[in-house]
Formats: structure tokens, C-alpha cells, sequence
């Protein structure tokens, strides 16, 4: 196990337009690539996890989100042996405005679309368990903040090229 542990909260905007679900293309570490929802890592300096998350999704696709509603659902995902702790905060955009433009300051976004319903499993196919999993659940049952969800998951292994998700339960 890791001395320390690296912990941070991470949100993700589920933006639907005309039966279609915005995914963005993110280049990772070593070339390899992934769909999944707009999103990143909330910073020490954002007023709140929805002001941080608007800012993420603004810088990754130009799109400015005027109204939230949720966390629809919550995901927490701990990697001992890598010695990392994330929560993740699903919320949806009730409504946005502006382009459709990907220019991500990071570097990660590499490119955006709006793509159907039926068609989000197979670009979610390469993405990470914990986004996948918990993204198509929602896709299938679209329930409200009411019914809010929590998803846990277990990363096991000490490299990231070499690791087992298991999905310990859903709340």
C-alpha cells in the first residue's frame, strides 16, 4: 500500500440534446483513447463542485451550463495499491448554450459530439468501468435526483497498465 493517499473529487455533466447524449474523446496517457461524458477534476479554487464542473465543461467543449440539476448519482473508486481515493459527482445540464467547440487548456479533449442513445455502448466500450457501468445504467433507467445512486469500486494492482476493477456495490 501507498504512504499517502491521493484523494480528489472529480464531476461529470450529462448533457442531452434531441435524443442525444454529448460524449468527448480524451487523449490519456500513453496515446490511448476514451469517450465519456464532459467532466474533470474539481480545483482547490472552485467555489463549489457544480462552479468547478462548469468551468470543465466550458473549457472542454465551449458549451456554458445555465442550470444543473442533481448529483444523480455518485461514484467513489479507491486504488490502495496505487495509493488514490476519487469521488465523482454525476450531475445533469438543465439547460446550456453556445458551440459546440473543443479547445480543452489541458490538452486530454480532443474531440466532442452529441451522439445517439443507442449508439453511447459502443463508444463507452474502452472507457473505465466506473464511468461506464454507472453511465449506462443511468442511460437505461434515467432516474431524477430523487433517486439518486452511489456506485463503489475497488481498483486492484499497482500499475495502471495491469489492474482489476470490481464493482463492490451500488447504493
Amino acid at each position: 500500500m501507498a504512504d499517502t493517499v491521493r484523494e480528489w473529487v472529480v464531476a461529470s455533466a450529462l448533457m442531452e440534446r434531441e435524443g442525444e447524449l454529448l460524449l468527448v474523446l480524451n487523449r490519456r496517457r500513453g496515446g490511448s483513447t476514451d469517450w465519456s461524458t464532459p467532466g474533470g477534476v474539481i480545483d482547490p479554487t472552485d467555489a463549489s463542485v457544480l462552479d468547478g464542473l462548469t468551468r470543465e465543461v466550458e473549457e472542454e467543449t465551449g458549451l456554458r451550463v445555465r442550470s444543473w440539476e442533481g448529483p444523480l448519482y455518485e461514484v467513489h473508486a479507491e486504488a490502495v495499491d496505487l495509493g488514490w481515493r476519487m469521488r465523482c459527482e454525476v450531475h445533469r445540464a438543465v439547460e446550456f448554450d453556445g458551440e459546440l467547440t473543443v479547445e480543452d487548456p489541458d490538452g486530454i479533449v480532443i474531440d466532442a459530439a452529441f451522439v445517439p442513445v443507442d449508439a453511447c455502448a459502443d463508444r463507452l466500450a474502452a472507457c473505465l468501468a466506473w464511468v461506464r457501468e454507472p453511465l449506462t445504467d443511468w442511460l437505461t433507467g434515467r432516474w431524477g435526483p430523487a433517486d439518486r445512486r452511489g456506485y463503489r469500486y475497488d481498483v486492484r494492482g499497482s500499475s495502471l497498465d495491469d489492474f482489476e476493477v470490481l464493482q463492490v456495490r451500488v447504493e
